[in-house]
Parts: structure tokens; C-alpha cells; sequence
């Protein structure tokens, strides 16, 4: 499955990242370059990594009760 549309980063890159060693979003955001351009995928990057057994503390992702709302904000030509 696709978790990171913007860099087409699969669960199974994720996981093949993890059993190479990376043990740290940071290190698997500077690798594989996930949640660095919108940011959307970020939970479930960590819930893969959580998954995988590397950060059990959930890397410090909030869950929230109610969705979060997004903005989205229309480009005007100049």
C-alpha cells in the first residue's frame, strides 16, 4: 500500500527501511523523504513504524477524537 503519495513510498519500502536499521522517523524521513512535502502521511508512517516494532511511544503522534480540519487555500496567477 501507498502511505506516501508525494514520494511514492510504500509500507513495504518502510518496513524493508526499518529491518536495513532505521530506527527513527527522522532518519526515515531523510531517507525515504516521507512526510516532507504536504505532511499528510505522517501518522500513518508512524503507525507503520509502530507496527514494526520502532517507537512503541508512537514517535509522539497525537490522536485526536474529532478529525483535524484542513485548509486548503487557492493559487491566484500573478
Amino acid at each position: 500500500m501507498i502511505v506516501c503519495v508525494c514520494k511514492s513510498v510504500s509500507d513495504r519500502k518502510i518496513r524493508a527501511s526499518i529491518a536495513e536499521g532505521i530506527d527513527s522517523f527522522d532518519e526515515l524521513q531523510f531517507e525515504l523523504g516521507v512526510a516532507s512535502c504536504c505532511g499528510k502521511c505522517e501518522e500513518s508512517v508512524r503507525d507503520v513504524m509502530a507496527q514494526s516494532g520502532v517507537c512503541a511511544s508512537r514517535c509522539a503522534v497525537e490522536h485526536h477524537a474529532q478529525p483535524v480540519p484542513l485548509m486548503f487555500y487557492e493559487r491566484k496567477a500573478a
